[in-house]
């Protein structure tokens, strides 16, 4: 017998790859999604009793291959489709082979149907969702939740997904050249938006949303296997790996966030911490160097020293103005000038945020509002760092920030 999570995480694995196997084969992603469904409920209610199969991924292909065609062939309706299946998918295919003995099946789609679930047809939310629901196997209600939204409006989000496949005749060949690069930055976008969302989510009453920064490693793992030559995919696996390792001591006994400068440091995952250490250590000096990378680095210098006192900011700011030159990004400014704070004074640090503050959609952002109050604060600004740290509690969305910013500010007032 085998062990029900083993079978989960045998699944998790492998729906990707059945998903992908008959979207290459039949093109209708929706349909190709039910019957993928249909075959993992039935590895979960027979592998724990009967075992897994030898050729576990080829069982699942087989099986849901012929729900699919199950399907197709009782719909009187789509007749013109049930002959062009019958004419693809011989009677003597379908009965030839045992469900775990099928040679054809050994053909791993994964990273082809991520470029699909990222086509930039898709809007960035649409990608989202239908990366976690096509790859990452999350149910449409743990995803709406995961966001905050309706169940009924993420399943509008992921069903639009679909008709736009669908529409526009997307397939799962993979793009060439230039147009492969460009898809597989789209893929780690949308993994490191997943992560962020997990690691400090944007609304609600809980700082963190634990189930998406787990998927996004997970997807992020698989994605790295799939292309390990390619290093900004290690840079952002490394990235994840060295910012979840501080996850636990993130928040305190009553779910309060606690900054980076206050946290427990030996709670820290070391584990992930050295994995992430190893990965960019090994993926730098192979010279073309981007953002997740760098920002990767930046994490590690944080996760290295044993204290904040003890943190290297010189080598910190250094980083953040590589990172700067890689492209201009206003949250890396703002970054930039918390460092440019610890190594040359707060004074310094407030003047680049004077420069970000002319900026209008970043002039109320509760986030370089928080940074200029601690900057003040540092200053030794006690009255203005109070007004700058309620003015940030108003604009954030989340609950947990909206309490620490309102607490630092009690205390200062």
């Amino acid at each position: 017998m085998t062990g029900a999570h083993e079978v989960e995480d045998l699944l998790r694995a492998y729906a990707p790859q059945v998903l992908g196997a008959l979207v290459r084969r039949f093109g209708d992603f929706d349909l190709c999604e039910d019957a993928v469904q249909e075959a993992l409920i039935a590895a979960a209610q027979q592998w724990p009793g009967q075992g897994v199969p030898d050729h576990a991924r080829a069982w699942l292909v087989t099986v849901a291959r012929r729900r699919y065609v199950d399907h197709v062939r009782s719909e009187a309706a789509r007749r013109r489709r049930e002959d062009a299946v019958a004419l693809a998918t011989p009677d003597s295919e379908l009965l030839a082979h045992a469900a775990d003995d099928d040679p054809g099946a050994d053909r791993d789609d994964s990273l082809s149907l991520l470029f699909l679930c990222c086509h930039p047809d898709l809007s960035p939310p649409s990608r989202i969702a239908l990366t976690l629901r096509a790859v990452g196997g999350l149910t449409t209600a743990q995803i709406a939740a995961a966001f905050l939204v309706p169940e009924p409006t993420m399943a509008q989000r992921i069903s639009r997904a679909k008709q736009v496949i669908k529409a526009g005749g997307l397939s799962l060949a993979q793009p060439e050249g230039e147009d492969r690069t460009a898809r597989l930055a789209e893929v780690r976008h949308v993994l490191y938006l997943v992560f962020n969302e997990g690691y400090t989510a944007s609304a609600g009453d809980a700082l963190t949303a634990p189930e998406l920064s787990t998927e996004a490693i997970r997807l992020a793992r698989m994605l790295h296997g799939l292309v390990p030559d390619d290093t900004e995919t290690a840079g952002l696996l490394a990235l994840m790996l060295l910012t979840d390792a501080r996850r636990p001591a993130r928040t305190g006994p009553h779910g309060e966030l606690v900054p980076l400068a206050e946290q427990d440091r030996g709670s820290w995952d070391g584990g992930l911490i050295a994995e992430g250490v190893e990965l960019i250590s090994r993926t730098l000096p192979q010279g073309r160097v981007g953002p997740y990378q760098i920002q990767a680095a930046i994490a590690a210098v944080h996760d290295e020293a044993g204290s904040a006192e003890a943190t290297d900011w010189p080598q910190i700011l250094a980083l953040y103005e590589l990172l700067e030159r890689t492209g201009p990004n206003p949250m890396v400014t703002l970054n930039r000038a918390v460092a440019v704070a610890m190594v040359h004074g707060p004074r310094a640090g407030l003047e680049l945020l004077d420069g970000l503050a002319a900026d209008r959609l970043l002039a109320r952002n509760h986030r370089l509002l928080a940074t200029r109050a601690h900057l003040l604060e540092l200053l030794g600004d006690r009255e203005g760092a109070a007004s700058a740290y309620r003015e940030a509690a108003r604009h954030t969305t989340s609950a947990p920030e909206r309490r620490h910013l309102a607490e630092r500010a009690r205390r200062l007032g």
